[in-house]
């Protein structure tokens, strides 16, 4: 059976949780049942000089969290209506998270952070949740190992206000077979 990724897993450096996050499995126990999807794309916040970052304005109610140690969730709430999960990572005193931003359940697609969340149950109350011992919310890895050239590296998404750090290529995202037969020519580009 699955364990949830250690805390060993989530204090590495922040791109090489992300990178490794695709392919895993997120899970979400709400009580009355099980859902797991297998994560599809992330992108990484590294730490106060990210100006992409939270917690790049300095430590606040909202971003204390990610000062914390890794593995803790942090759940916040954007537009006033929609839920997005990150998981700390690196070490304590220095905050740096990755965001969930896709998953696939079921053979579904569930693409953006605020679905995501919508789709799992997923609120603040669950923000600050160790999520390496296996209750309500965890990951998991299934023993898929997937190959770096299946992993896409993108510009994050929504942070333009970062200037340059919003061009830094710290989103990964799981290519499609459309997108591998795209770059080995096989299919002509639509």
């Amino acid at each position: 059976m699955p364990k949830p990724l250690s805390r060993e897993f989530f204090s590495r450096p922040t791109l090489t949780v992300a990178r490794s996050l695709v392919g895993t499995y997120l899970v979400r126990d709400n009580g009355t049942g099980t859902i797991a999807g297998k994560i599809i794309e992330v992108e990484a916040y590294v730490g106060p000089k990210d100006k992409a970052c939270h917690a790049s304005k300095g430590r606040t109610a909202r971003t204390d969290v990610m000062f914390g140690p890794a593995g803790i969730s942090y759940v916040y709430l954007i537009y006033g209506m929609y839920h997005c999960l990150n998981v700390v990572t690196e070490r304590v005193e220095f905050p740096a998270a990755v965001l969930v931003r896709a998953v696939e359940v079921d053979g579904r697609l569930i693409d953006g952070p605020g679905r995501l969340c919508r789709a799992l149950e997923i609120d603040r109350s669950l923000n600050r949740l160790d999520m390496t011992i296996g209750r309500s919310l965890w990951f998991e890895d299934r023993d898929v190992h997937v190959p770096q050239g299946l992993i896409g590296r993108f510009p994050r998404i929504g942070v333009d206000y970062a200037g340059e750090w919003a061009k830094k290529p710290w989103r990964f995202r799981l290519r499609t077979e459309q997108d591998r037969e795209i770059r080995k020519g096989t299919k002509r580009k639509e």
